[in-house]
């Protein structure tokens, strides 16, 4: 069974996180059914380059291990190498929509790297800081965040990191 989610409490808490950044953003409320990336794009005008993917890995071992990365949406994470290297682990995937659900309180298509767990390690795509803003999940599939890029940096734990993602 999936737990139950609140998302005007998730909300409330990003929103949080989202002015403690200190920067100027933009709150864009949206269709929870043109949550993913590609269909908010297309709907809301946005280009997928600026769009950030906050996704959740977890190791294979025992106990698991965990980490969220922010990717740009044209590119892949290179959760195979990469990551899995970062984690310090032989075997690695993203993490289920229900482990997700579980790890962050927050629901896939609107993760958001401004809210997550302290103890979560937070790596940053470089590629991802090319763009002057970012647009990120807000914790719930109903709402997207209009961020500085550079904002990603300042957050808790966050690592940027230069060769997060696949070479095309």
């Amino acid at each position: 069974m999936e737990p139950r989610i609140d998302d005007a409490q998730v909300e409330a808490r990003v929103l949080a996180a989202a002015a403690a950044l200190g920067v100027a953003y933009q709150v864009v409320w949206i269709d929870p059914s043109l949550a993913a990336t590609a269909d908010f794009c297309a709907a809301y005008g946005y280009e997928p380059s600026q769009s950030g993917n906050c996704i959740v890995v977890a190791s294979r071992t025992q106990p698991p291990v965990h980490c969220a990365c922010v990717v740009r949406a044209t590119r892949q994470l290179d959760v195979n190498r990469r990551v899995r290297k970062l984690l310090g682990v032989r075997r690695a995937s993203f993490a289920s929509p229900e482990t997700t659900v579980e790890l962050t309180g927050m629901q896939p298509d609107g993760v958001t790297p401004l809210a997550l767990p302290t103890d979560m390690p937070l790596y940053v795509d470089a590629g991802l800081l090319e763009a002057e803003q970012v647009v990120i999940g807000g914790g719930s599939r109903r709402l997207k965040l209009v961020v500085p890029s550079e904002a990603l940096t300042t957050l808790r734990g966050a690592e940027v990191i230069p060769d997060l993602v696949r070479e095309s």
